[in-house]
């Protein structure tokens, strides 16, 4: 920092202001100390920054796992906001239960961030206490957790929207697959379910165990199973209600690869907007994704930059039905 104060005949705390993006520097003199820094191949060091400010300009993740495309877009739009803040992203990609109990146990987020983004996980109290203890601002993504930040669709209506076109085409046996929920890290299962039963019961039709399947989400020999039980039931349903669009591409390859016409004999139905989606003319409840990612990550920084701002605050997203021919 000397050298580039000697460079650009400043002070080292001129140096330092500019370099921190304060704006009590002139741009004639950000300019000269601009330039000198990249002649001299200066960058400023985070560490050091954050003995002194306290900030790591640094946001974490906390994410089941890296390789869906709902959590991969969520993310991606997280990166964009902090891309443009100039702040790094931290990922904490926890795929079993093992690695679970070892993040919760450790919290290797501490000190190496200034908020947390907990994406898709149905916490147990003691976990959310555990978050706490962090001391940082934690978000809720794609989930909402009354009293805390959170960022979210309305899971319960986007089902019944999707239940309600389904039961508009005159289907009355609707299965229902859901991914399995034995570990705790699906939060929009349970909601997506209670909005399949409520739709039920408000159309005066009977809640049948037999339709609803848990195969593993993104495992084919269970989906091909799930589908397999479907189709051996005396009475068969019409239609299928997935739960994200990856288990309806899966299900609408099983049905056809079997011989049963799409949507000629069953109906499918997906829920997300997977980009392929369109392209296998899938019908699906839409729900922004990548917005979802900026909204939490802004709503990050506006905690950050006035933590004594309301901690309730939540922001909630519509979802809509995109009619397609996978329904008829």
């Amino acid at each position: 920092m000397a050298d580039v104060a000697e460079r650009a005949g400043v002070s080292v705390s001129t140096v330092s202001r500019t370099l921190r993006g304060l704006s009590s520097v002139s741009p004639q003199t950000r300019d000269r100390v601009e330039k000198a820094a990249r002649e001299l191949s200066f960058a400023i060091s985070r560490s050091a920054s954050s003995l002194v400010t306290g900030k790591t300009r640094r946001i974490a993740v906390l994410t089941p796992h890296l390789d869906s495309w709902f959590l991969g877009n969520t993310i991606a739009g997280v990166s964009g906001v902090l891309r443009e803040a100039e702040l790094d992203l931290l990922v904490y990609s926890v795929t079993d239960l093992a690695e679970r109990g070892a993040f919760f146990d450790r919290l290797p987020a501490r000190r190496n961030a200034d908020a947390m983004l907990v994406t898709c996980f149905d916490l147990t109290p003691e976990e959310r206490a555990r978050l706490d203890a962090l001391g940082m601002p934690v978000v809720f993504v794609s989930q909402h957790v009354p009293g805390r930040p959170s960022v979210y669709i309305d899971d319960v209506d986007g089902a019944q929207r999707g239940m309600r076109h389904l039961l508009n085409l005159g289907h009355r046996r609707i299965a229902f697959l859901q991914s399995s929920d034995d570990t705790g890290f699906s939060w929009s299962s349970k909601e997506r379910l209670t909005g399949y039963r409520k739709t039920l019961e408000e159309a005066g039709l009977p809640y049948d165990e037999e339709l609803v399947l848990y195969p593993v989400a993104r495992h084919r020999r269970g989906i091909r199973e799930a589908v397999g039980h479907l189709l051996s039931l005396r009475n068969p349903p019409t239609a299928v209600f997935a739960e994200s669009d990856e288990v309806a591409i899966e299900v609408m390859g099983v049905l056809r690869s079997s011989g049963v016409d799409v949507p000629g004999r069953m109906s499918v139905l997906g829920f997300d907007d997977h980009h392929l989606a369109e392209w296998l003319d899938l019908t699906t409840v839409a729900q922004p994704v990548e917005d979802i990612g900026r909204a939490a990550a802004e709503l990050a920084r506006s905690i950050i930059d006035d933590p004594e701002a309301d901690p309730t605050r939540h922001v909630v997203f519509p979802t809509r039905v995109i009619p397609r021919g996978s329904t008829a």
